[in-house]
């Protein structure tokens, strides 16, 4: 369950750091990307580990909002799954996948 709100909330700051203040993003990124501790960050900033906190959850409550009316994430994850069913569907086709594979390789390295 940990990895997988991890896994989320790293595709979500992808997705919508831009939107994030700076201080946002460095709490997000130093918890979520680099692992630190809630400790470690308030002491990188000296500020309350509380602080921190409150940071952290109102910051993941802010993505989540962003998600819910963008939907950014969830047309990624669509158009994965396609790519991966137009693939399959594809390799039955030896010559065409061949033509093709390259051209879906940079539709999905886009994002």
């Amino acid at each position: 369950m940990m990895l997988e709100k991890t896994t989320r909330m790293n595709y979500l700051l992808d997705f919508y750091q831009s939107l994030l203040t700076p201080k946002q993003k460095s709490y997000m990124s130093l918890y979520y990307l680099d692992d630190f501790s809630l400790g470690e960050i308030a002491e990188e900033y000296h500020v309350s580990r509380q602080a921190v906190y409150d940071n952290i959850k109102r910051t993941e409550a802010m993505l989540e909002e962003y998600e819910e009316k963008l939907l950014l994430f969830d047309k990624f994850q669509q158009r994965m799954k396609y790519f991966k069913q137009l693939k399959s569907e594809l390799k039955e086709h030896e010559e065409l996948f061949k033509t093709v594979d390259p051209i879906l390789e940079s539709l999905e390295n886009l994002d």
